[in-house]
């Protein structure tokens, strides 16, 4: 049973910066798709970014692009988001997932099969 893993959330004042990671069983990125998804308290859950298990590119929502990376590791077991200057509205649960979308539907959360637990991002001064 493929098992998804966040860590790295916690508290941090705006302009900061956080990496969050996602371990999987197995070699699971090598074979998958990572997508990077948030829930903010009264919102629905939003795409923030994926990496492309395929061309080994990663895309980003607009609301992240220019501060957000992500990158997977070269035992293609785990995937980092490092989201910097960070702001009050990127307060949320952050969750990964693990699918095989194509490109165009990489920012669809009912394209990813497995899921994390989530961990929580909260930016405040």
């Amino acid at each position: 049973q493929v098992q998804l893993e966040e860590s790295g959330g916690g508290m941090v004042q705006p302009g900061g910066s956080l990496r969050l990671s996602c371990t999987g069983s197995g070699r699971i990125f090598s074979d998958y798709a990572a997508g990077w998804f948030r829930a903010a308290p009264g919102k629905d859950r939003e795409f923030v970014g994926a990496f492309n298990w395929k061309n080994n590119n990663a895309y980003y929502a607009d609301s992240v692009k220019g501060r957000c990376t992500i990158s997977r590791d070269n035992a293609k077991t785990t995937v980092y988001l490092q989201l910097n200057s960070l702001k009050p509205e990127d307060t949320a649960i952050y969750y990964c997932a693990a699918g095989r979308p194509v490109l165009s539907a990489l920012h669809r959360s009912d394209m990813y099969y497995y899921w994390g637990q989530g961990t929580q991002v909260t930016v405040s001064p």
